[in-house]
């Protein structure tokens, strides 16, 4: 006797696998995961890539011989006519582009013509080094001077006889990681690089193959 049950429809046909084969399943966790810090970048660029090429171009006999960032000063002044409220906003300033707490610097004596007095606050100070001061450096570089208006590269004689250099900016608006609308005064800052350079050429040598953008 037949069955009345309806016969099942065809399996519908697998679809073609794509040229190249099968993608790799995507790790979800590892595909949101950030990169790496900036200071690694640079950092690695030094001993891969730098640090060999020095020892090659200049002849040095070792690795300890080859000139390498020692620290990284950053440093605002605030006129004594100004309040408090400027050097907090300096404190904070110092804090979010270099990503450590700066201290407050005091002014060591008395001078009546300045209304200078002893224990008065001057200014803003912080000093970085190893994972900080590449990350700052690298991002200084790569970020910050290239915001800077009408910029043709920073000076190559800002050396001070010792191997290291300083330059300044006259505001803190070119960090991009500053929310502009809370900030109130214009905060210029002085950065001084330290390196264990002998020579003002032997530094600016360095900090040309770290991408320092010198104009001449």
């Amino acid at each position: 006797m037949a069955s009345n049950a309806a016969p099942k429809p065809p399996a519908a046909p697998k679809p073609a696998a794509k040229p190249g084969g099968a993608k790799p399943a995507v790790d979800k966790a590892a595909a949101e995961k950030p990169a790496g810090p900036r200071h690694i970048a640079l950092r690695q660029q030094y001993d891969e890539r730098i640090a060999p090429q020095l020892m090659k171009e200049r002849g040095y006999q070792n690795r300890h011989q080859v000139p390498r960032l020692l620290k990284v000063v950053l440093n605002t002044g605030v006129s004594t006519s100004q309040d408090r409220e400027v050097i907090q906003e300096a404190v904070e300033l110092l804090t979010q582009i270099s990503g450590q707490k700066p201290v407050v610097t005091k002014a060591r004596k008395s001078i009546s013509n300045f209304k200078l007095r002893e224990g008065m606050s001057v200014g803003v100070c912080v000093t970085l080094r190893g994972p900080l001061m590449y990350n700052f450096l690298y991002r200084l570089i790569n970020i910050v001077l290239p915001r800077v208006r009408d910029f043709r590269g920073v000076s190559g004689k800002a050396f001070d006889g010792s191997g290291n250099y300083s330059m300044g900016l006259s505001d803190q608006t070119v960090f991009p990681e500053l929310n502009l609308d809370k900030i109130k005064h214009t905060i210029g800052m002085n950065i001084c690089i330290v390196t264990s350079a002998s020579t003002d050429e032997e530094a600016k040598h360095l900090l040309t193959l770290m991408g320092m953008p010198f104009a001449g």
